[in-house]
């Protein structure tokens, strides 16, 4: 598997697994009521400034958009038994993002 995951836009960057971790884990931290929100998250994810983190941020929030208004189609998912863990860590990361 690759270690690195394409950001959808026109920035041309690009962010590795461990970023994207990082990112989430920073965006958990950092509410929107956080001061400097963007500066912080950036200073949580490894070679990533304010303005990358931020438009990272607004892509996801998009993509999360159009999944709920059925513009992306659902994959479908075989059933991995009792390791349910990554579909809840996804399900509390669209909730964290609809609160922000």
């Amino acid at each position: 598997m690759s270690n690195y995951i394409s950001s959808s836009g026109s920035s041309g960057s690009s962010w590795t697994q461990r970023q994207n971790k990082q990112f989430e884990e920073a965006l958990a931290i950092y509410d929107r009521d956080t001061p400097d929100r963007w500066y912080n998250i950036s200073r949580a994810v490894d070679g990533k400034s304010a303005e990358e983190v931020k438009r990272h941020f607004d892509l996801l929030v998009k993509d999360i958009m159009k999944i709920e208004s059925d513009q992306v189609p659902l994959p479908n998912y075989r059933n991995t038994g009792s390791n349910t863990r990554g579909y809840g860590n996804e399900q509390r990361l669209f909730k964290n993002l609809r609160l922000q």
